[in-house]
């Protein structure tokens, strides 16, 4: 019956602890005191008996009549634990849960030894199955990750390889076409020139045929010059851009030094030649001069019948870091199938005894604006007219171009 009354008083010490929710649990074991602590806040629990026979017991079947037949299961060797789920305050608005278990450990005798006390947090097993879940996702990712940056590193290095490559065969095209256009502009002056004299001194002695033919071989020569000394300017854009003449540019004063270059022109075609304010942009002084005259030039070619009339305007970009330049005309006008092809280098849209040209102007300018960081289009009706429009930088930092299509180390 001491035995009985021990064990007893141990369940009900255990209810008492817990309902009152001391932390330190103490424990009877063979006369001696065993303490443990608990590092949680109890704010409540509940419980059942749980027999190895498989009967479930309630908080309420657990009253004091009930212990000496709680204690004879144990002393028949029946185990017997006592569970009951306690939940704890984690941090606010979060609350775990512990299950204890408790088991009755009887002798051989019958004594009872002391009780077995088992510790399980449910929300501490889900967080872990939690933590292990998403380490296995970042896991997987990370090898995803990885085999993605190699994948990078290698497309980068062919990329490295095709632009060294590029590079190279732009180096070497650049430089064919500024040997050719050399070595071919001397040849082309003599052969001009040597035509010109032919006809001066022997005029009397050539019946009109020959005359004719003379003409058509010094007017094919002087177009020759004018397409090799467009080549050699095309090919000069690349080395100048590089050259790093980059400074900030009044565009007014650019188109009034346009307009006094052509001014023989502008008087002999009776062109009016208009423009708003224009802003400064940050480029190269003697190409954004080049690329007005080409295009103002253009505009007064092809005005057909009525006298030219040109109009320079710009407008800040949407960007808000630059600017768009407008060279509107009222002449003849682009058919829509054309306008896709008239910046590509040697394309001419009207024969020559219409209108002159090497087909390297729009090309020229097309180049220029690139080499700027800008764009540059069309847009046209014939019979109306048309207006070229393009982006130029206003700062410094839109002209780093030389450097955008470098990859980094």
């Amino acid at each position: 019956m001491i035995r009985q009354s021990r064990y007893i008083y141990l369940l009900g010490a255990l209810f008492l602890l817990i309902g009152t929710g001391q932390s330190l649990l103490k424990i009877a074991s063979g006369g001696a005191v065993l303490e443990a602590t608990i590092d949680f806040v109890l704010i409540g629990f509940a419980g059942v008996l749980f027999l190895s026979l498989g009967r479930w017991l309630s908080r309420s079947e657990l009253g004091p009549e009930e212990y000496p037949r709680i204690v004879g299961w144990c002393l028949a060797g029946i185990s017997v634990m006592f569970v009951f789920l306690v939940f704890r305050a984690i941090h606010p608005g979060v609350v775990g849960s512990f299950t204890f278990g408790e088991r009755a450990l009887a002798l051989a005798l019958g004594s009872i030894a002391g009780l077995a006390i088992g510790v399980h947090d449910a929300q501490a097993r889900t967080r872990q199955r939690e933590i292990r879940q998403r380490n296995d996702d970042l896991s997987a990712i990370q090898r995803e990750l990885e085999k993605r940056n190699e994948a990078l590193i290698e497309t980068r290095e062919e990329l490295r390889r095709t632009v060294r490559q590029l590079e190279a065969s732009n180096e070497q095209l650049d430089h064919f076409a500024s040997t050719v256009s050399h070595d071919l502009q001397e040849p082309l002056r003599m052969i001009s020139r040597y035509l010109q004299l032919l006809d001066e001194r022997y005029a009397d002695e050539l019946d009109e045929d020959a005359a004719e033919f003379i003409d058509f071989a010094v007017d094919g020569a002087d177009r020759m010059q004018a397409m090799v000394t467009g080549l050699l300017e095309y090919s000069k854009i690349d080395r100048q851009a590089n050259g790093g003449q980059f400074e900030q540019i009044d565009i007014e004063q650019t188109v009034q030094d346009v307009r006094t270059d052509m001014q023989i022109r502008i008087d002999e075609s009776d062109a009016e030649i208009t423009t708003e304010s224009l802003p400064q942009v940050y480029g190269d002084a003697s190409q954004l001069r080049q690329l007005f005259q080409n295009l103002v030039s253009n505009a007064i070619e092809y005005s057909g019948d009525e006298p030219p009339r040109v109009h320079v305007s710009a407008t800040p970009s949407n960007a808000g870091s630059g600017w768009v330049f407008t060279v509107r005309d009222e002449g003849i006008g682009i058919e829509p199938a054309a306008q896709d092809r008239i910046f590509e280098l040697f394309q001419r849209l009207h024969a020559l005894d219409d209108h002159s040209g090497s087909g390297i102007g729009l090309a020229l300018c097309q180049r220029i604006v690139e080499h700027h960081g800008g764009e540059l289009w069309v847009e046209s009706e014939p019979g109306v007219g048309s207006a070229f429009s393009f982006t130029l930088p206003a700062q410094q930092v839109a002209s780093d171009h030389v450097q955008r299509d470098r990859l980094p180390e």
